[in-house]
C-alpha cells in the first residue's frame, strides 16, 4: 500500500460545468480517491489557473481532470503547465460537443491530453483511477471489484433474457 492517499483535481472551465465535476468526484470517491473541484478559466483568468495548478500540486494532486465545453482549451493549457497526467472531458456545448472534443484531442506534440468521450464522466473517473492505480494498489483493488461487478451484471442480465425467452 502506498504511503500517500491517491488524489486528483477536477478543474472546471465554468461554474455551469459543476454537475459534471460532481459526477466525477462521486465515482472517484467510490474508488477511494480524494479529489476536489476548482473553477479556473484558461481564457478569462489564465494567471489564476496557473495558481490553481500550483496549489493543487502542492496539496498532492497526481492527476488533473479538466472539464470544458466550447473551445475547451482548458486541458491543453493545464497540460502545458504541469507534468502530471491530464484528462480532458469535453462537454456537449456548441456543435454537439465536437468543437470541445476536437479542441482537446488536437494537441501539439509534447503536450499530451488523454481525452474521454463527450460528457463521459464515468470514463474520466475510471481513467483517472487507472492512472492512480499504478502507484496506489488499493485503487487497483477497487477497480478490479468494479470490473467484477460489471461482469456480474452482464451475466445476470443475459441469464434473465434467456429465461424470458
Amino acid at each position: 500500500m502506498s504511503l500517500s492517499k491517491p488524489r486528483a483535481s477536477i478543474i472546471l472551465g465554468s461554474h455551469s460545468d459543476l454537475e459534471y465535476g460532481e459526477k466525477v468526484v462521486e465515482r472517484l470517491k467510490s474508488l477511494g480517491i480524494e479529489s476536489r473541484i476548482r473553477i479556473a478559466s484558461a481564457h478569462r483568468a489564465p494567471d489564476f489557473l496557473r495558481e490553481v495548478i500550483r496549489e493543487e500540486e502542492e496539496t498532492g494532486s497526481e492527476v488533473f481532470v479538466c472539464i470544458a465545453g466550447f473551445s475547451a482549451h482548458l486541458p491543453g493549457v493545464v497540460a502545458s503547465l504541469t507534468m502530471k497526467p491530464v484528462i480532458g472531458l469535453p462537454l456537449d456545448r456548441g456543435v454537439m460537443g465536437l468543437d470541445s472534443l476536437f479542441s482537446m484531442v488536437q494537441m501539439p506534440p509534447g503536450v499530451p491530453v488523454a481525452v474521454v468521450g463527450i460528457n463521459n464522466t464515468e470514463n474520466a473517473a475510471i481513467l483517472c483511477a487507472r492512472i492512480l492505480s499504478v502507484k496506489h494498489p488499493e485503487v487497483l483493488d477497487k477497480l478490479e471489484s468494479f470490473r467484477d461487478e460489471m461482469v456480474r451484471s452482464v451475466v445476470e442480465k443475459d441469464s434473465r433474457v434467456r429465461e424470458d425467452g
